[in-house]
């Protein structure tokens, strides 16, 4: 039997029985009994465990003379991996970056095949990636570079055009701003006691910026790292209504937070994950892939996973309802006891009502 370093019998094991299908890909199983092999996603029936083995990859299990299963199809999986590796090699390294047509050349593979395997790996298009890794090159060049002007074309785009169109927009304020480390954008905050313990809450004039949780001195440190430049204020007065109905909905009384304005910057991914959380109603949850499903991308099971992790904002956007398929917790940004303390109290507000 072959071994993977990071993850045990133990964990493999229960990734099958939950048929996870972030696992996919990670590692494969096979039944002796039946002489087939797996991804952990497959619909198929459990097998008995003293049945199963593990391979890192449908390579060594097809080497150990097991057939692929005709339902969960886990040679493919591997192929896509591949496809998708590639392309987003490429789209990495060349300059400008390829198109969708250019990568179905360079691939001999058609462009909607490329489309669709890229996304179901990532989330996002290959064009929506490309988008936000210039984002990302954009933020390093604002921060090292003489004028927004250098900045804009060393991190690949075309024309002012493009930087300021709001299609393309990743940074969630404006370049000369940014490059500021927030400079001319006012901030206030103010921590509280809640009852999931200090609570940081942050919002400029057009909404929310940050929701968290922590200890006080540190979730601020955070806050000034990531604006250094901005003008912070500590205002709790100014930021009551925010705080009023954060309070309401950690005690049970709140009738939601869809009204509260947020002002976080994200992928258009993301917007879209965070939109389908907060349609997630108090006292229920959703396992990552139905997420996946709620927003059109059933594939796209991962991408999820890390848009909950990056949610700025704690209960606004409610990532603590997404948990995995078997209903047992999973990660949670601010800790899993709070997840935990969340579900909890919303469960027991719900069957009240």
């Amino acid at each position: 039997m072959n071994d993977t370093d990071h993850q045990t019998d133990e964990a493999r094991w229960q990734a099958v029985q939950q048929r996870d299908a972030v696992q996919d890909g990670q590692f494969y199983y096979a039944v002796k009994t039946t002489g087939i092999y797996c991804r952990p996603s497959c619909p198929s029936r459990r097998p008995q465990r003293e049945n199963v083995l593990y391979f890192p990859d449908a390579a060594d299990a097809q080497a150990s003379g097991f057939r692929a299963c005709l339902r969960c199809h886990p040679d493919e999986v591997g192929a896509r991996q591949r496809v998708v590796a590639r392309v987003q090699d490429l789209l990495d390294t060349s300059e400008p970056a390829p198109t969708l047509s250019q990568l179905g050349v360079a691939l001999g593979l058609s462009p909607f095949h490329i489309q669709r395997s890229f996304k179901a790996a990532f989330g996002v298009s290959p064009k929506q990636y490309v988008l936000a890794r210039r984002g990302e090159r954009l933020k390093a060049e604002l921060r090292s570079a003489d004028t927004v002007t250098a900045a804009l074309y060393d991190a690949g785009h075309a024309s002012s055009r493009s930087l300021y169109d709001p299609a393309t927009d990743q940074l969630g304020m404006p370049p000369g701003s940014y490059k500021r480390g927030g400079a001319g954008q006012t901030i206030r905050y103010t921590v509280a006691e809640s009852a999931l313990g200090p609570m940081l809450v942050a919002a400029t004039v057009r909404g929310l910026c940050a929701v968290r949780f922590g200890e006080a001195e540190a979730l601020v440190t955070e806050l000034r790292a990531e604006f250094p430049a901005a003008e912070l204020l500590e205002d709790g007065e100014a930021l009551d209504p925010y705080l009023s109905a954060l309070h309401a909905e950690l005690s049970g009384r709140g009738t939601g937070l869809h009204a509260l304005p947020g002002d976080a910057a994200g992928t258009d991914f993301q917007r879209r994950v965070w939109d389908a959380l907060r349609g997630i109603p108090r006292g229920e949850t959703r396992s990552y892939a139905q997420v996946a499903e709620l927003i059109g991308q059933p594939g796209a099971v991962r991408a999820v996973a890390r848009a909950c992790a990056s949610n700025p904002l704690a209960l606004v956007v409610p990532c603590h309802r997404v948990v995995r398929k078997s209903g047992e917790l999973s990660g949670y940004r601010w800790g899993a006891d709070r997840k935990r303390a969340l579900l909890d109290g919303e469960k027991s507000v719900a069957q009240r009502a």
